[in-house]
């Protein structure tokens, strides 16, 4: 898939890692985009997306790069350590979230200037992989709509679903064959004017928050069918999103 023309400027490294990695990684999942008017085409903004796999870094990049949106993640440190993603994520300098320590606000702090320089940072909200027990988005922390607000950028949600197939929670080897199919679609950016001029105080974070949720909830509905639960699932682990 030949890249669209933005006003994005892809870095030389990214073009060095993605494109043999966007063959290899192609040659395994067959892929489908939907509703590619919501795709930026320049300026900063938060892309966010639903967390079902381990594989979701790898699918949300390689549809970034085709589309000629340079990608900047906010993951979990932990990822950076993986052989093969991490060794990818360190090159193409992501952005490294050490959850419940001074770095992760210092991560923000990184994820706003980026998007201040007019360039996307990529969030996926939950910040771990969803622990609803029916693979939906859950209850998000509050990162994202922290960065959009501070920055004054728009959020576009996206979902993508079938990457579940090559990899679930808890599994360490991929399952490759039969070839997988990922479908990926982009929503209109989430609505937050409303809570643009007010101050960042912990009832709107959790407002704007709800919204990005469930925006990337009709998302993963549209792609797989069905009815998603009436309440964002709230994690276990978690007593409350920060």
């Amino acid at each position: 898939m030949a890249s669209r023309r933005t006003a994005y400027r892809i870095p030389r490294t990214m073009h060095w890692v993605a494109r043999p990695a966007r063959l290899l990684v192609g040659a395994f999942i067959g892929r489908e985009l939907r509703n590619l008017h919501n795709v930026p085409t320049g300026g900063g903004v938060v892309m966010c997306g639903n967390h079902v796999s381990a594989v979701d870094p790898v699918t949300y990049a390689w549809t970034l790069y085709d589309l000629g949106v340079p990608f900047k993640f906010l993951a979990k440190d932990s990822m950076f350590k993986w052989p093969l993603v991490g060794a990818m994520m360190r090159g193409l300098e992501q952005i490294p979230v050490a959850r419940g320590t001074k770095d992760a606000a210092r991560s923000l702090v990184a994820a706003v200037d980026i998007v201040k320089s007019g360039n996307p940072v990529m969030v996926f909200p939950e910040g771990t992989l969803t622990k609803q027990p029916d693979l939906w988005p859950m209850r998000g922390h509050t990162g994202a709509a922290k960065i959009a607000l501070t920055s004054g950028a728009p959020v576009v949600p996206m979902a993508q679903w079938g990457q579940q197939e090559i990899m679930r929670d808890g599994g360490r080897v991929p399952k490759l064959f039969p070839r997988k199919h990922v479908v990926v679609t982009f929503g209109e950016p989430v609505d937050l004017d409303d809570l643009r001029d007010k101050p960042l105080s912990r009832e709107v974070l959790k407002e704007a928050t709800e919204r990005i949720m469930w925006a990337i909830t009709d998302l993963v509905q549209g792609l797989r069918g069905g009815t998603p639960p009436t309440a964002l699932y709230q994690h276990p682990l978690v007593k409350d999103t920060k």
